[in-house]
């Protein structure tokens, strides 16, 4: 894997017919970048079977990808990620989790049956993620692909264990940006310009009703971010064109 991308995928139908609001996208976002890493890609979707599938096929496809996938590993006929991922991520079968199958039982005794000691249903290979509220835990698959609760107390102690786990804080991001008092397509030349590793962004902008631009820099190494941002302030002030630095 070279530097991983980062997926978030919210399963929850809830969240988008307004009954639940998301609290995920923000946390994982921040979460990351307090570590040095950025969230690559965010998709809330429907608790849908076929949707789910393609949604992890679809990250699966990625070599470098990482995921943390909310919701849908219960024990209710609406909770379908587990069986998903076992068809996506191993071979189609789910197989009893010891662990996880004594943790249940120790929790609830005989009312673990007969529906909730099938949350120990899990892919083959797969580790545990510690539940901090009640020992129901996630799980997680190949070191990188991570399968949580929907809710937040319990997921998001869960990424920050997978993260200190299997993923090291990365160097310090540097981030260079300034605001231009012109439009992008001024700036498109020098745009182009940029080395490909370089974390890029333009955003157009109206600022007392005239056009503007933001434009953002980011990049392990300094000195490169410094340079990349010097080569807008070289062409603005050659053009004679107002910006600030922010």
């Amino acid at each position: 894997m070279q530097t991983p991308h980062f997926y978030a995928v919210i399963i929850g139908s809830e969240i988008l017919n307004g009954r639940r609001i998301d609290k995920h996208f923000n946390f994982v976002r921040d979460t990351l970048l307090s570590r040095g890493h950025f969230l690559y890609t965010s998709l809330t979707i429907k608790d849908d079977p076929l949707l789910i599938r393609n949604t992890f096929e679809f990250v699966k496809n990625d070599s470098d990808s990482v995921m943390f996938s909310f919701g849908g590993i219960g024990s209710t006929p609406d909770d379908l990620t587990r069986q998903i991922a076992a068809d996506v991520f191993g071979d189609g079968i789910l197989y009893p989790h010891e662990k996880f199958r004594s943790d249940i039982i120790e929790r609830f005794h005989e009312e673990a049956y007969p529906y909730r000691i099938h949350m120990a249903d899990l892919p083959a290979n797969a580790g545990l993620l510690h539940n901090i509220i009640n020992n129901m835990s996630g799980f997680y698959l190949e070191d990188r692909y991570f399968f949580m609760p929907g809710f937040p107390e319990m997921s998001h102690p869960m990424v920050e264990e997978a993260l200190t786990r299997f993923f090291p804080l990365a160097t310090t991001v540097h981030r260079k940006t300034l605001i231009a008092q012109t439009s992008e397509n001024t700036l498109i030349d020098v745009m182009n310009s940029l080395p490909e590793e370089i974390d890029f962004s333009s955003l157009p902008m109206l600022r007392d009703g005239r056009p503007s631009v933001e434009i953002s820099i980011a990049s392990h190494d300094e000195s490169e971010s410094i340079a990349c941002l010097q080569l807008f302030i070289t062409a603005l002030e050659a053009k004679k064109i107002d910006y600030v630095l922010i």
